[in-house]
């Protein structure tokens, strides 16, 4: 019986959304800006990495052709084979947004049907009714923060006052979400946890997608550095998708990353949750080594979208691509025949675009295998799309409303 592997790499867009413009977002294409950074010289950071952006085993593969097909302007640097080894295209969101879980979900079969709650106001974001019943069913002094920010220039402002008062920094962004961050000694780290479970009740009739922990340790003196602590608290999907149906054939599911937080840990099977792209990929491996016939594994790689792009750090996530690059040997040596692995990323980050938010994009698709022929799979109407090829190589029949390939 066939398996698969499915890795969003989080943020990797392939060029803006032809609905980008309703999101502020026309013209950004995360993999071109960056690709034409490196090109330029603007990717280069001593002791990191310099010179244009070297992917070739993605672009052997097909990612520059899917880049090219998305935008019509060839990926800089990239020396395009004339056949690349894999099936490449890239996809089209359905879903209204440009966050994470809309991505995940619509990937996995299900697009979101409804429109999510945003918090709009740029300072005093929170209703202050919400405010209120934040201060009181979560037993706290009051909040900091209460405003669009960064997450890591927000601690870098607030934590000293924090640790001094007791009160949780919670702030939020263009996305669907509201964040509390908290020093995982001061405040402790099991409390921030019981607040976001809290919160995440109050804000579930204004249809907010992610209540999200922000732990965090340091001091004055050494300075304050998030932990990958972080936990997600999120709605779960509306409608099935390709991991219920997997949980109801009583199949084996392997959810590596924050997977299982995007999918309120509904049908996440083996939940495994180290911290960074590198170890990730590492469990992912190891899991994978060992999952039956008939088993799918789901992988989100984090660190491009949290460390690089909303920190609009252009060298920071051309190193990691190419990092990443570097793994994908190791992954097409552990397939074996009868085994489908395919790449693609839930929106775009472009570190090049103004602000720190997500950019609406098209995603880059890289299906591969043993024996499975390369062709081009052009323009994808939905992300779902994903779901529907995967839901029949594993023999789901069909998941969701995507048409597969």
């Amino acid at each position: 019986m066939a398996r698969a592997i499915l890795i969003v790499l989080d943020s990797v867009g392939c060029g803006g959304a032809e609905d980008a413009a309703a999101y502020g977002d026309a013209g950004s294409d995360t993999l071109g800006h960056i690709a034409a950074a490196c090109a330029a010289g603007a990717g280069d950071r001593a002791g990191l990495r310099s010179g244009p952006l070297a992917l070739p085993h993605l672009v052997r593969l097909g990612l520059a052709h899917a880049c090219e097909a998305s935008t019509g302007i060839a990926l800089a640097g990239a020396a395009k084979p004339t056949r690349p080894a894999g099936r490449h295209g890239y996809g089209v969101e359905r879903s209204q947004g440009k966050d994470t879980p809309s991505g995940h979900w619509e990937i996995a079969g299900c697009p979101v049907p409804f429109a999510w709650g945003y918090f709009t106001d740029l300072e005093n974001s929170f209703p202050g009714e919400l405010v209120a019943a934040i201060i009181r069913d979560g037993g706290l002094p009051g909040i900091l923060g209460n405003r669009h920010a960064s997450g890591t220039a927000i601690i870098d402002d607030l934590a000293v006052e924090h640790i001094a008062t007791g009160k949780p920094i919670c702030y939020t962004s263009v996305d669907s979400v509201l964040q509390i961050a908290a020093h995982e000694q001061h405040f402790g780290l099991e409390r921030l946890y019981a607040l976001c479970r809290t919160v995440r009740g109050l804000v579930d009739p204004l249809r907010i997608g992610r209540v999200i922990a922000r732990p965090f340790v340091g001091s004055p003196e050494t300075g304050f550095t998030r932990t990958g602590n972080r936990k997600d608290f999120a709605i779960p999907p509306p409608d099935e998708t390709i991991l219920d149906r997997l949980a109801a054939q009583g199949r084996p599911v392997v959810t590596v990353g924050k997977i299982g937080d995007i999918f309120a840990h509904r049908a996440t099977g083996q939940e495994i949750k180290p911290f960074g792209n590198a170890a990730m990929f590492e469990a992912a491996l190891a899991a994978w080594s060992d999952l039956p016939d008939g088993g799918f594994c789901f992988v989100n790689l984090v660190d491009f979208d949290t460390e690089f792009g909303h920190r609009r750090d252009v060298p920071g996530y051309a190193a990691a691509l190419e990092a990443f690059d570097a793994m994908i040997p190791r992954l097409e040596a552990a397939l074996r025949p009868g085994d489908l692995a395919v790449l693609t990323a839930d929106h775009g980050n472009d570190p090049t675009w103004p602000g720190t938010d997500h950019t609406r994009e098209h995603v880059p698709i890289l299906a591969f295998g043993p024996g499975i022929a390369p062709e081009p799979l052009g323009r994808r109407e939905s992300f779902a799309d994903i779901a529907a090829t995967l839901g029949h190589w594993l023999g789901l029949g069909q998941v969701g409303p995507g048409r597969g390939w």
